[in-house]
C-alpha cells in the first residue's frame, strides 16, 4: 500500500512540475559543429539553433 501511495505522490509531482510550454515538444538535434546545433521539432516542425546538447526551453509552434 506505501509503495501505491508512493507512485501516486510521484506521478501527481511530475505532473505539476515539467515545464508546460514545452510539454508536447519533442526535439531532435542537428548537429553541425562543435558548439552549435539545429533543433527541430517533430510535432510542430518548429526550427532553431542553439547550443549543443541542450534543448529548447520554450515551446515555438507559434514560430514554425
Amino acid at each position: 500500500m506505501l509503495t501505491l501511495i508512493g507512485l501516486v505522490v510521484a506521478f501527481v509531482l511530475v505532473a505539476v512540475l515539467t515545464n508546460r510550454a514545452t510539454r508536447a515538444c519533442r526535439w531532435r538535434e542537428y548537429r553541425h559543429s562543435d558548439t552549435e546545433s539545429t533543433w527541430t521539432c517533430v510535432q510542430c516542425g518548429a526550427r532553431t539553433t542553439g547550443i549543443r546538447g541542450r534543448a529548447p526551453e520554450t515551446c515555438l509552434r507559434d514560430n514554425a
